[in-house]
C-alpha cells in the first residue's frame, strides 16, 4: 500500500517563504518611518546642531518625470584655507535609504556647489547639510513634488 502525502514539500516552503519575504520587502515603507530614518542619519552625519542659512537647494518644485530630477547644493563660503565648507550631505525624507549623497570638499574646489540628478518615486522633502571647517553646519530643506514616479521599473 503506497502512502500518500499531503501539504507542502520542503522545497516548496522554502520558496514560499522566500517569496513571501520578497514581497513584503516590496511593500511601500509608511512615510513616518522614512523620515525618522532620514533624521536618524542627520544626527549621525553632523555633530553640531544645524543652523538655517548659507545653504540653498534649487530643483524644480514640481517635477513632472522622477527619473532625474536636477538637484544643484550651493553653499555661501568663500573657500578659503581658514574658512570652507568640509562637506555637503543630501537627505531625503521620502526614500526608503534615506542618504542620497554626501560630497567632501576642500578649499581647492574653488565653489561650494554640487550639482547632481536624483530619482524619486514620490513627493518629499530634500535636506541639504553643509558641514564647515570652523566645526558648525548649516541646513536648508526644500519640497519636491512629484507627479510621475521614477523608480518604478
Amino acid at each position: 500500500m503506497s502512502k500518500v502525502r499531503s501539504g507542502l514539500s520542503r522545497r516548496q516552503a522554502v520558496a514560499a517563504l522566500g517569496l513571501g519575504g520578497i514581497a513584503v520587502s516590496l511593500l511601500p515603507r509608511d512615510a513616518e518611518a522614512a523620515a525618522e530614518d532620514a533624521r536618524r542619519l542627520l544626527g549621525s552625519l553632523i555633530k553640531s546642531q544645524p543652523k538655517p542659512g548659507k545653504v540653498s537647494i534649487k530643483t524644480n518644485d514640481i517635477a513632472e518625470n522622477g527619473n532625474t530630477v536636477p538637484v544643484t547644493v550651493s553653499v555661501d563660503s568663500p573657500m578659503s584655507a581658514a574658512d570652507h565648507v568640509r562637506a555637503i550631505h543630501v537627505i531625503s525624507d521620502g526614500n526608503p535609504a534615506p542618504g542620497v549623497a554626501s560630497f567632501h570638499l576642500t578649499p581647492a574646489s574653488g565653489k561650494a556647489e554640487v550639482y547632481f540628478r536624483m530619482r524619486m518615486a514620490q513627493s518629499q522633502n530634500l535636506i541639504a547639510v553643509a558641514e564647515l571647517s570652523d566645526g558648525s553646519a548649516w541646513i536648508v530643506s526644500r519640497e519636491v513634488r512629484v507627479t510621475i514616479g521614477g523608480c518604478v521599473g
